[in-house]
C-alpha cells in the first residue's frame, strides 16, 4: 500500500510489484488481460518519468537552498551528474511510455476467442543415436 510520503518504502513496493508482475507475465493464460496490463504499465511509466525528474530536481535545488547539500566541489559535481542522468533517464522513460501507449492502442483492436480449445502441442519423436 503506497504511503504517499515515504519515498524509500514506496520505491521498495514498486520494486516488489514489478518483480511480481515479471513473474505473473511469464505465462499469460488469458490474453484478454494483456490490454489492462499494458494500460497499467503505461501509467506506471508516466509516473516513473515524473519521479526521475523530481529526484533530479532535488539535486538541482540543493545548492540553492538551506537543505543539506553535497560538501565540496567534488560533491557538487557528482550531484550535478546525478541530476543530469536522472533527467536524461526520465526523457528516455517518456519515450518508452509513448511506445507502450502505442502498443496499448493497437492491442485494443485485437479480439480474442477465449472459447477455442487450446491447440495441441506437437510431440517430437526422438530416436536414439546420432543424427545430422
Amino acid at each position: 500500500m503506497p504511503t504517499f510520503n515515504d519515498p524509500i518504502a514506496d520505491a521498495a513496493e514498486v520494486s516488489e510489484a514489478m518483480r511480481g508482475l515479471a513473474h505473473a507475465t511469464r505465462n499469460v493464460e488469458d490474453p484478454t488481460a494483456i490490454y489492462s496490463a499494458i494500460g497499467s504499465l503505461s501509467a506506471a511509466l508516466r509516473s516513473m518519468a515524473q519521479v526521475l525528474h523530481q529526484l533530479g530536481e532535488t539535486h538541482d535545488r540543493m545548492s540553492a537552498s538551506n537543505r543539506p547539500a553535497p560538501i565540496g566541489r567534488p560533491g557538487r559535481a557528482a550531484a550535478y551528474q546525478v541530476s543530469w542522468e536522472l533527467h536524461r533517464a526520465s526523457e528516455m522513460v517518456n519515450q518508452v511510455a509513448a511506445t507502450v501507449d502505442h502498443a496499448h492502442q493497437i492491442e485494443a483492436a485485437i479480439t480474442y476467442d477465449v472459447h477455442l480449445p487450446p491447440e495441441p502441442v506437437p510431440t517430437v519423436r526422438r530416436e536414439h543415436g546420432l543424427s545430422l
